[in-house]
């Protein structure tokens, strides 16, 4: 048999997975188009049209009371008045999704003020309309590929990625793509093998090949017979930590917390909230993955609340959608970059956004231990600013007598410029260093570059003395550290030197992170035998 073909690429995610080929494009994201007009067809229009369509073919089928709410709802959807305001909206520059949006609820709060209870819960059928229409809004989902096999192209989607059934296996060979990427992260997350930067080879779809991604390297032309998928690689245990609750102890008695990462809501399902002391960061925006989901208020809620419920009153902290740059939400097109609209700026910048998901998280805030944290904050000012949304969606939930609390509100240090100012940061609850961003921006790198990688394990001693440094500025408000140097433990004296108690990372991470950890003492330094 002739050996296989090798090919060296760049370790991404590790462990070893073996299956057929599927070789595919960039994929083309198809959920919304950009800034559509209320009135174009095959948008707005087309999506009411589909809803009223469905709810005709429904009430076909019920009769009485069920036809009356049903016919009430298609009256809506066809309503010149909503449609009028949405209009309007939409001139004066908003995105027609939350134009529509922002008029729907404007007729559910008319009727939430009635004096008449009957008149009252004509809202609730409004709302589920309004979800009705979102969700057909939200358009096609990008081609699945078969489960078990590898994929291959030059790059994958988050949300691809995250729409995918991982269960059966497989893995991932990039032409392109990142080590610090975000697939990257959500497949080091789900113990998906992954390899990137890899010379391009043509090879039918089908046709087996492994690839290992401790080692970085693709083999090709392998025997079908001779292959069988290997599972992901699983970090040593020995001496693995007894975590109760994500509580453990440093070798000379200084507790520690250990929290995870959560990127897809469904990584959830296979742990046990009493190994972890909470979820220490769920990136929001690979949930919410197109605008209309960023426009429906129910889906949000329902999916914070269900983290809430799982950590049974562990804290989780939620960020708040952190898009743009290399993480773009289908359907918004602000010319966004690493270096501009992204983070907070955005949402600040379009604060229909913001609404509906501090709406959302308020809502979701008294079913467990919320934290709330802003991304890619650099001033003050802008904490000041998503307070006073919060502020004033409370009010209107208050008004409508929808129950919600205002959560804890902390800030990511992962802008160099707040790292050095943090000591003024005295509206920010809370801090979490995000070190890959702190890292891109310290080594002037393309956090999608092909040689983040070098420039990140260059700058790695100066993001560590940057956290040292704004470890001393913090006044002893609860800090964390949620980014890659977290699972990494070659890094984890540095960051106990600094004054970090506390570790969120990825939940395949946590136990060989919780082993290291409970070998040092809190000064970094190894304990005695070891």
């Amino acid at each position: 048999m002739a050996a296989p073909r090798k090919l060296q690429a760049t370790g991404a995610s590790p462990g070893t997975a073996s299956g057929p080929v599927y070789l595919a494009e960039r994929p083309t994201l198809v959920p919304m188009p950009v800034a559509p007009r209320a009135s174009d067809p095959g948008t707005l229009a087309q999506a009411v049209e589909t809803a009223v369509a469905a709810l005709q073919d429904l009430a076909d089928r019920v009769d009485g009371d069920s036809r009356g709410i049903i016919d009430f709802q298609i009256e809506v959807l066809r309503d010149p008045t909503i449609a009028e305001m949405t209009e309007e909206r939409v001139s004066a520059g908003e995105h027609s999704v939350f134009a529509w949006v922002a008029a729907i609820d404007a007729h559910v709060a008319e009727l939430e003020g009635a004096d008449e209870e009957e008149v009252r819960a004509r809202a609730v059928d409004i709302l589920d309309i309004k979800n009705r229409v979102l969700g057909i809004w939200s358009g096609t989902p990008i081609e699945d590929f078969p489960a078990g096999s590898i994929f291959v192209g030059k790059d994958i989607e988050p949300s691809r990625f995250l729409g995918h059934d991982w269960s059966a296996g497989g893995g991932i060979v990039l032409f392109g793509g990142s080590a610090a990427g975000h697939v990257a992260l959500l497949a080091r997350a789900k113990s998906i093998p992954m390899v990137v930067g890899c010379d391009r080879f043509d090879v039918a779809t089908d046709s087996q090949v492994r690839i290992d991604g401790d080692a970085g390297m693709v083999f090709l032309d392998e025997q079908a017979e001779g292959l069988s998928s290997a599972p992901a690689r699983v970090p040593s245990q020995t001496h693995a930590a007894a975590i109760d609750h994500g509580k453990l102890q440093t070798s000379d008695g200084v507790p520690i917390l250990l929290s995870i990462n959560v990127n897809d809501p469904s990584e959830i399902d296979g742990i046990g909230a009493t190994t972890t002391a909470g979820i220490g960061l769920m990136r929001s925006e690979f949930a919410v993955r197109s605008l209309a989901d960023a426009a429906n208020e129910d889906k949000q809620f329902r999916i914070y609340r269900r983290a809430l419920e799982w950590a049974c009153g562990e804290p989780v902290t939620i960020r708040m959608l952190d898009i743009g740059g290399d993480k773009p939400l289908a359907g918004l097109d602000d010319g966004t970059g690493a270096m501009g609209m992204r983070g907070i700026r955005l949402l600040l910048a379009r604060p229909e956004i913001a609404r509906v998901q501090a709406r959302a998280l308020l809502r979701a805030a008294p079913f467990g231990n919320l934290r709330v944290l802003l991304p890619m904050v650099t001033f003050p000012s802008e904490i000041d600013g998503m307070r006073q949304i919060f502020a004033q969606e409370a009010e209107l939930l208050l008004h409508r007598k929808i129950a919600h609390r205002i959560p804890q509100i902390g800030m990511m240090v992962e802008v160099p410029a707040a790292a050095l100012m943090l000591d003024t940061f005295d509206n920010a609850e809370f801090f979490s260093f995000g070190t890959n961003d702190l890292a891109q921006y310290l080594a002037a790198s393309a956090r999608d570059g092909s040689d983040i990688r070098d420039y990140r394990d260059k700058a790695a001693a100066a993001v560590l003395r940057l956290i040292a440094q704004a470890m001393a500025l913090s006044a002893g408000k609860p800090a964390s550290i949620c980014g890659d140097m977290a699972g990494n433990p070659s890094f984890l004296p540095a960051l106990l030197a600094a004054g970090l108690r506390h570790f969120s990372v990825a939940p395949a991470q946590r136990p060989a992170i919780g082993s290291v950890l409970v070998g040092l003492n809190a000064d970094g330094t190894r304990a005695a035998g070891d």
